[in-house]
C-alpha cells in the first residue's frame, strides 16, 4: 500500500533546506518518492495520507546502546511506587535481582521508549540474549562504534548532539526513488512536533509524534 507520510516542515538531515510541506512516499518498507507533498499527491492519487505536526526528519541513532539495553533497568509502570519510573543504573541496577526474563522485559520497555524518542539505530555491541532479541525483534538497526560516547547515557540522541550527527542516514534527495533492489532506502524517519530544527535541539526528541521503521508504524503519540 502506498502511504504518504507529509509534516509542517521536512529536514532532510544532510544541510538541504528545509522543505515546507514536505512529504514522502512509502510502497511498503520501502521509500518510494521525496518531495513536496502537492507534487507526491498528484503523482499518487490512490495512496493515503498520514498529516503529521512539526518537522518530518530521517530516523535517529542513540550512540548508547549498552548503557541504555544492557546496563540499565528499565522499571514496569507496576514497580513505580518501588522503583519509580527512570531507568535505573549504577549501584541500584547492580543491586537489583535480575533474571534473563525480567532483563529481557525491562530491555524491551527500554526499546519503547527510544522509538518514542525517533530513535531506530543504537550503537554499541550487545551481548545479552534476551536484550539482542527485544532489539531484533523491534526492528532497531545496531552499528559499531569506536569506544563509549562522550556524556552520560540519555534515551534523547539530540542531547548535546546536533541532527546531523544524530540521524542514522540523510533522507535522499527529492524525486522518485530507485525500486528494491537497485538502491531504493528503508521507508524509516521520524516526526517531531516543533516548528524547526532549533526548537527540537531546545525541546528534544521526547516531542516524537511518529516513529515509522521500514514502513511499520512502531511509535504514534496523537
Amino acid at each position: 500500500m502506498l502511504t504518504i507520510h507529509t509534516a509542517d516542515l521536512l529536514l532532510a538531515g544532510d544541510g538541504r533546506p528545509p522543505l515546507p510541506g514536505g512529504a514522502v512516499l512509502a510502497d511498503g518498507r520501502r521509500l518510494a518518492a521525496v518531495g513536496p507533498y502537492d507534487v507526491l499527491a498528484d503523482a499518487h492519487p490512490a495512496a493515503r495520507t498520514r498529516r503529521w505536526p512539526g518537522v518530518l526528519t530521517p530516523g535517529l541513532l542513540n550512540p548508547h546502546g549498552p548503557e541504555l539495553l544492557e546496563q540499565a533497568y528499565h522499571p514496569d509502570p507496576r514497580e513505580a511506587d518501588e522503583l519509580g519510573s527512570e531507568p535505573l543504573t549504577g549501584e541500584a541496577f547492580a543491586a537489583l535481582p535480575m533474571t534473563e526474563a525480567r532483563r529481557g522485559a525491562g530491555a524491551r520497555r527500554g526499546v519503547q521508549r527510544l522509538l518514542a524518542h525517533g530513535v531506530v539505530a543504537v550503537a554499541g555491541d550487545l551481548w545479552r540474549p534476551a536484550v539482542v532479541d527485544a532489539v531484533h525483534r523491534a526492528g532497531l538497526v545496531v552499528r559499531q562504534r569506536a569506544g563509549r560516547p562522550a556524556g552520560p547515557a540519555a534515551l534523547d540522541p539530540v542531547v548535546g548532539r546536533s541532527l546531523a550527527e544524530a540521524i542514522l542516514l540523510p533522507l535522499p534527495p527529492e524525486g522518485t526513488l530507485p525500486p528494491d533492489g537497485t538502491g531504493g532506502a528503508d521507508a524509516t524517519f521520524a516526526v517531531f512536533d516543533v516548528p524547526d530544527e532549533a526548537a527540537l535541539g531546545e525541546r528534544g526528541a521526547a516531542t516524537c509524534v511518529a516513529t515509522v521503521l521500514a514502513g511499520r508504524l512502531v511509535h504514534r503519540r496523537r
